[in-house]
């Protein structure tokens, strides 16, 4: 597919580490270099699976947490034998995250204060629903862990078959749009529900991020990992009618 999705609000490789280690409930002063490491390179070869536009940033990481897993690997030399303290090849990592993080951190608690004073959505913000339900937004790597599950479920011989059919992006945001006019809040799964192959699934998985960029919907969680819904953004709607 051709088709190439730039996002605004993608996320960096020490956003993916994070969400990574909160997803798994790691000690982030204890990380699990080697599976780490191999979950990182799943979502990355899933984001270039999908053509996505990926910063050079991420494969200096992917570059960084198989040197310090081969570090990890590797038999102790003569010269650590001798009575000092040990360096933790992990431990530049953490500080780096540490500092992200608390960076991060500080920088939502701003972009809430602005958003409050304008009276915007923001990324992180809570979404009331009609009903009371209150939603928050989800990342790009719940979507593409969303994805990912989905994909599993596919039968291998689905991926063997001649395909016939074509599936578009631009299709895929009609057919979404018009979904989103009849239901306008539908569970991201269902979305793939009835996909012929692998190629629709993805299709329909881009057609959601592009939509998600041009603002005409909002992916939302009740709780961090949780199933994630699409939503139509009738703000945005009527700010441009």
């Amino acid at each position: 597919m051709s088709y190439k999705v730039k996002l605004e609000v993608f996320e960096g490789p020490l956003d993916l580490l994070l969400y990574l280690i909160k997803k798994n409930e790691i000690d982030i002063y204890d990380i699990p270099i080697a599976d780490i490491t191999e979950q990182y390179l799943e979502y990355l070869e899933l984001m270039q699976l999908l053509d996505l536009n990926i910063a050079g940033e991420f494969l200096v990481m992917a570059a960084t947490l198989i040197h310090i897993k081969s570090k990890m690997l590797l038999p102790p030399d003569e010269a650590d034998l001798l009575p000092q303290e040990e360096e933790d090849p992990r431990e530049e990592l953490v500080r780096r995250l540490l500092e992200y993080k608390k960076f991060k951190e500080v920088a939502n608690v701003l972009q809430d204060l602005e958003g409050q004073r304008k009276k915007m959505w923001t990324r992180d913000a809570a979404i009331e629903m009609d009903g009371g339900d209150v939603f928050f937004e989800a990342s790009l790597f719940d979507l593409i862990t969303a994805l990912t599950r989905v994909l599993k479920d596919v039968p291998k011989e689905v991926f063997q078959e001649i395909i016939k059919d074509e599936f578009t992006v631009e299709q895929k945001i009609h057919d979404l749009l018009h979904m989103l006019v009849m239901t306008p809040v539908i569970r991201l799964t269902e979305l793939f529900k009835n996909a012929k192959n692998k190629l629709e699934i993805i299709a329909t998985f881009l057609a959601v991020l592009e939509l998600i960029r041009l603002k005409e919907i909002i992916v939302a969680q009740k709780r961090s990992f949780d199933e994630i819904e699409v939503i139509r953004n009738e703000k945005h709607r009527l700010n441009i009618e």
